[in-house]
C-alpha cells in the first residue's frame, strides 16, 4: 500500500497542511472536503487516497484554510464570497508550489461548490471532476445543514453525534463508530482556532450562504470540462435536486445517484464509489 504522506507548505499569506500518496504519478487528484464542524481532508478521504495512490494517481488532499491544521487567519474574512475567494487562491497557489499544472478535482458538499468555482476561474488547470453532494447550485436551506452550520450555537458531544448520523443513510452502518467519531469530530471542532473560523464562515442568515456559494447559469454552461455527479438519494443536508440542476446546466455531465444513501457515499458505498471514480478518470465512462 502506497504510504500517506502529510506536511505544511506556505500558500500565499497561510500555510496549507496537506496529505499527499502517490508523489511522482503522471497524473493528479485534488481532493476536496466538506464543511462539516471538525472536517478535515483526512475525515473525508482516509479511504479514498491510498486506493488512487494504488492507482497510479498522486494524490493531494488539502485542509482548507480555516479547517483543521491549515492556518487559521487572526482576523478570518467576513462572508462565504471572501472565504471562497481565500480557498480558490489557497489551491492554485498549492497546485503551484506543488509544480502541478493540470489536476482532476474531486469536491464533497461544499467542496464541491470550490471545484465549479475554480473551473470556472481557472479551467486550464483543470482536467474531470466529481461533485459529490454538491453545494454551489440553488436550494432551500435544510433543517440539518443550518444545525450543523449553526453548531457553535449549541456545540455538544450529543449534537455532533446526531450530526454524525444524518451523515449515514443506515445508522447501523456507523453505529459501532459513532462514538470514536463523535468524539474525535468535537474534540477537533473545540479547538478555539477551528471555532473562530468556522463561526467566520458560517453566521446566520445561512439560506444568504447557500445563495453566495451558487454560480450563474451562464457560467456553468461555459464549464467543457467532463463532469461526473453522485449523490445520495436521501440526503438531508444538501438535496438530491441539486445535482438534478447542475446536470441540466452542465453540457459534459454524467450522474450518479446512490439509493438508500445520505451525505457520505464515499464512506457507505465506498468500493462502488472508488470504482466509479476510477472508470471516470479512466475514461471508461
Amino acid at each position: 500500500m502506497q504510504e500517506v504522506t502529510s506536511t505544511r507548505i506556505k500558500t500565499g499569506a497561510y500555510e496549507t497542511y496537506f496529505y499527499r500518496a502517490g508523489i511522482g504519478s503522471s497524473e493528479a487528484i485534488l481532493f476536496i472536503h466538506g464543511s462539516g464542524p471538525g472536517a478535515t481532508a483526512w475525515s473525508n478521504w482516509q479511504y479514498a487516497l491510498p486506493f488512487f495512490s494504488e492507482k497510479e494517481f498522486d494524490c493531494i488532499a488539502p485542509d482548507l484554510i480555516g479547517f483543521g491544521m491549515s492556518e487559521h487567519p487572526s482576523s478570518p474574512p467576513k462572508g462565504i464570497r471572501s472565504w471562497m475567494r481565500l480557498w480558490v487562491d489557497q489551491i492554485k497557489l498549492l497546485l503551484d508550489s506543488l509544480e502541478i499544472k493540470r489536476t482532476h478535482l474531486v469536491g464533497n458538499s461544499l467542496g464541491g461548490a470550490i471545484a465549479l468555482h475554480l473551473l470556472a476561474e481557472a479551467p486550464e488547470r483543470i482536467d474531470r471532476v466529481v461533485l459529490m453532494g454538491p453545494a454551489g447550485a440553488p436550494f432551500r436551506l435544510t433543517r440539518e445543514l443550518d444545525r450543523i452550520w449553526g453548531f457553535y450555537e449549541d456545540p455538544s458531544k450529543e449534537a455532533m453525534a446526531q450530526m454524525i448520523r444524518w451523515f449515514a443513510y443506515d445508522e447501523s452502518f456507523i453505529e459501532d463508530q459513532l462514538d470514536n467519531i463523535s468524539k474525535m469530530r468535537f474534540e477537533a471542532a473545540m479547538n478555539p482556532a477551528v471555532r473562530r473560523s468556522y463561526e467566520a464562515m458560517f453566521p446566520p442568515p445561512r439560506q444568504q450562504i447557500v445563495d453566495d456559494l451558487v454560480l450563474p447559469s451562464a457560467t456553468l454552461r461555459r464549464i467543457q470540462q467532463q463532469v461526473l455527479l453522485v449523490h445520495g438519494l436521501n440526503d438531508p443536508i444538501v438535496p438530491v435536486e441539486t445535482s438534478y440542476y447542475l446536470a441540466q446546466h452542465l453540457p459534459r455531465v454524467k450522474m450518479m445517484i446512490y439509493g438508500q444513501c445520505s451525505h457520505w457515499t464515499q464512506v457507505e458505498h465506498r468500493d462502488s464509489f472508488h470504482s466509479l471514480l476510477l472508470s471516470f478518470f479512466k475514461d471508461k465512462i
